[in-house]
């Protein structure tokens, strides 16, 4: 028993969210990472997640003076980056017809009704969502910048990049103090919140999931791209046997 009690709840909220954090990797790269080429997709992909982060950070607001707001480390937040990003992508007036998708309606109306019952519950979100975008974006950043060498592309290799960008501090330290703040905050909760907390961390993935999956053409995207990496792929091998069998000869 003691030495479940000395296992940070951060800890914890991994083991719980491991199954479905693998799954929901494997789509998000595969919607988002490989179709990262395609402008609109990626555009779409911000865009479902802009109204998500950005009700995170209201909260963040609304809960300064309580221990919630300890999790609100200076550079974390990400709504100005999504908004400069989605104005790159999408133009400067892409606020006049835009409307929230159903499954990003159901994930904020989830977020208002865990708030309603215990605004804690939110912190589950808010740490998931933003040590995954601390860590995967550092990851998407490179394989754009990378993407723009490969394509010998004049454009800036970062642009459109802005809600990856840290600009104060480091990623290692930034997690380093938002998981101290999560833990910090699960030190201070009866033990039936905090086994909730572990069931909103698995919710997080399940409605992360149903959003990415209603990002539109990533699909066809990435069977495109397989497509031709399959023809490059043949076209090498023939190659090879042929020019095996002519120095043979």
């Amino acid at each position: 028993m003691s030495d479940n009690a000395d296992v940070p709840f951060t800890k914890k909220m991994r083991i719980v969210t491991r199954e479905i954090h693998n799954v929901s990797d494997a789509l998000i790269n595969a919607k988002l990472g490989i179709a990262m080429s395609e402008n609109r997709v990626w555009a779409e992909g911000l865009l479902v997640f802009y109204e998500v982060f950005r009700y995170l950070e209201g909260a963040l607001e609304r809960y300064s003076h309580t221990l919630i707001g300890e999790l609100d480390v200076p550079g974390m937040r990400r709504t100005e980056a999504f908004e400069k990003d989605l104005a790159y992508y999408m133009g400067s007036d892409w606020k006049k017809n835009y409307t929230p998708r159903e499954s990003v309606c159901e994930y904020l109306q989830h977020l208002e009704e865990i708030e309603k019952e215990n605004p804690y519950y939110l912190t589950a979100y808010i740490y998931h969502l933003y040590m995954g975008l601390l860590s995967g974006g550092q990851i998407l950043r490179r394989k754009k910048t990378l993407l723009e060498k490969l394509t010998f592309s004049r454009k800036e290799r970062t642009e459109g990049m802005a809600v990856t960008e840290v600009t104060e501090g480091t990623v290692a330290s930034m997690k380093k103090k938002i998981a101290e703040a999560m833990n910090k905050i699960a030190e201070e909760m009866d033990e039936d919140s905090r086994q909730r907390l572990l069931e909103e961390s698995k919710m997080v993935f399940i409605l992360n999931n149903k959003i990415v999956h209603s990002v539109q053409g990533a699909g066809a995207v990435v069977a495109i791209k397989m497509l031709k990496l399959g023809v490059c792929g043949i076209f090498f091998a023939l190659l090879y046997k042929y020019l095996k069998k002519f120095t043979v000869g």
